[in-house]
């Protein structure tokens, strides 16, 4: 699990273009990292379409964004094209990257426990270190807070 103030562990996933991506390919750049359930579901849609309507600002913050899922790289290929977002979302379908950075695990619905992605943000800076962490957070907040935290940083 990464840790505020530790090196973010790098990983390698395929983008919605099935390309593979590492983390460390953005090195030089503050990431805003964020993990999401389902493409296409309301909230999802809201926090994903909430980073795509401020790009602007965290462009101005010298900032990237990516979002991770379980969703296969065609699900979301067609996400970006109907929300028109701007950046790369990532497929973990064996959710092993979101398990190692703690954002995968227990959660329930109408009293049913299943297993699931912990809807969290990580913004990690150009050198790599992990600068702030939000788990379980909402759509909503995850955008506020992670704005608030670039405008300052």
């Amino acid at each position: 699990m990464p840790t505020v103030g530790e090196l973010a562990p790098d990983f390698e996933l395929l983008n919605q273009r099935g390309e593979a991506v590492k983390l460390s390919d953005y090195r030089g750049s503050k990431v805003l990292l964020f993990a999401y359930p389902k493409a296409a579901t309301p909230g999802c849609t809201a926090q994903a379409c909430g980073f795509r309507d401020n790009f602007a600002q965290i462009e101005t913050a010298d900032a990237v964004v990516l979002g991770i899922s379980p969703d296969e790289p065609a699900a979301l290929a067609k996400w970006i094209d109907d929300e028109g977002l701007q950046y790369d979302l990532l497929s973990d379908p064996e959710h092993q990257v979101l398990e190692a950075w703690s954002a995968w695990g227990e959660k329930s619905m109408y009293g049913k426990k299943y297993m699931g992605v912990v809807r969290s943000h990580w913004i990690i800076g150009a050198d790599g270190i992990v600068l702030d962490e939000q788990l379980k957070v909402s759509p909503k907040k995850s955008i506020e807070k992670a704005l608030k935290f670039l405008a300052k940083n």
